[in-house]
């Protein structure tokens, strides 16, 4: 090793691996001269030995910025939803470097969260942006195992009663959102969910005018989660039709590409405090709507999800036995078989009618007389007794007369009794 000074500065020379290394160290004292021979020798050695260098850990909140940057690349909504997870995760482990995160600092977390009403669905969302940030640091793969994933539940939501529609209804009224009644009415009577409704624009519906008034039309859906969901046809409500005429009227200088529900924001103007919407912005679609949400659902003292709104629509519809599967599908786009199977009990009925004719059709010719009068010969009464009961005389007047079935009379038959 050699250190040297030129011009007030040190510089160090060294040969390695048959090369001549030459460099400056930056400084005019001697002693960090050599630091850095030896700090550029030992970096050298480890680059030849394929040794890796130890990556510094940062602090949460930079890792989960920087976890952010490879996600610009997802869809808006997909990258907006990554984002709530880190900013909410920074409240926690924001100050804290990445490698100090173990086990037990999220299982608490978990169960923080779940104890201030936040669903396990949600939560386990939030893990899931942890364990993305904490892989890219290889830090994940000693608290594999160890973290649990919370169980979720995976209903299909349930469906709002009329009572509730009307609570609903009420308390929209009140509210300072003057878009959440027409999104309320666009959503229950057209079964949409909330990004499907949020990307309709004016072309997307055919409305048949007469006198300035909606008096009936259809939309087409642009965009839908699913293949089956995009470009199906809906026709639309009396009551949403009616909602159009009042909604559309607040933006005159809408086009074909105007947004039907534009961004825009809300003031309050006037002696009665009376909601005004400005600043309109026709090319870009609503925000959430969230919090509005939130208090008509304290208002009508009933809490549903928004997307129970959708199940609403397609429960109505599987309880009208005139409404195929087929015609289900078309309207709501792709339905699981999950909520299906949950909705197949309200179609029993028309199965077991058909059924019944069935059995009609195939049974011989004073069957039901015989065995009404053998069932009152034997005190047994069909209009008042169990069907258990039916079932025992079936069995010991019916089924033991060979001449009127093939069965044995006796359990055990000749051949196996010999």
């Amino acid at each position: 090793m050699s250190v040297y000074k030129r011009g007030g500065v040190w510089w160090y020379k060294f040969r390695f691996n048959g090369q001549e290394i030459r460099d400056s160290a930056h400084t005019p004292s001697k002693t960090i001269a050599r630091e850095a021979e030896q700090a550029r020798r030992r970096d050298l050695e480890k680059s030849v030995n394929r040794i890796k260098r130890r990556e510094r850990m940062p602090l949460f909140n930079q890792a989960g910025k920087d976890w952010l940057e490879g996600k610009k690349s997802l869809a808006p909504r997909s990258y907006e939803r990554y984002e709530q997870c880190v900013d909410r995760l920074n409240e926690e482990f924001g100050k804290r470097l990445v490698c100090d995160i173990d086990s037990q600092d999220i299982a608490k977390y978990q169960q923080t969260r779940l104890a201030a009403g936040v669903s396990s669905r949600t939560v386990n969302y939030e893990v899931g942006s942890l364990r993305g940030i904490l892989k890219k640091f290889h830090l994940w793969s000693q608290l594999d195992g160890e973290v649990n994933h919370l169980k979720e539940n995976h209903d299909v939501g349930r469906a709002l009663s009329r009572d509730d529609e009307q609570a609903f209804l009420n308390a929209i009224q009140n509210s300072r959102t003057p878009a959440l009644l027409p999104l309320f009415l666009f959503s229950v009577d057209t079964g949409m969910r909330a990004s499907e409704v949020r990307s309709l624009r004016l072309k997307d519906l055919r409305l048949v005018w007469t006198d300035g008034i909606v008096k009936s039309g259809d939309l087409i859906v642009p965009k839908s989660k699913t293949a089956a969901g995009t470009g199906r046809l809906i026709p639309l409500t009396q009551r949403v039709c009616g909602i159009l005429t009042i909604w559309l009227s607040r933006f005159p200088n809408a086009g074909p590409d105007s947004y039907l529900f534009p961004r825009h924001k809300i003031g309050i103007a006037g002696d009665d405090q009376s909601p005004v919407i400005w600043s309109v912005d026709l090319s870009r679609p609503m925000g959430s709507w969230k919090t509005a949400w939130g208090n008509a659902c304290k208002t009508a003292e009933v809490r549903y999800r928004w997307h129970d709104l959708r199940h609403t629509f397609i429960s109505r519809l599987a309880e009208n036995s005139e409404v195929s599967e087929e015609t289900l599908r078309a309207l709501a786009g792709h339905v699981s078989k999950r909520m299906l199977e949950r909705y197949s009990h309200i179609r029993t009925q028309p199965k077991r009618e058909a059924i019944e004719s069935l059995e009609k059709d195939s049974l011989p010719s004073g069957f039901e007389g015989n065995l009404t009068a053998i069932g009152y010969k034997n005190g047994h009464n069909p209009e008042k007794d169990s069907a258990q009961e039916t079932t025992q005389v079936i069995e010991k007047n019916w089924c033991a007369r060979q001449d009127l079935n093939l069965r044995p009379a006796d359990s055990k038959s000749d051949a196996l009794s010999s």
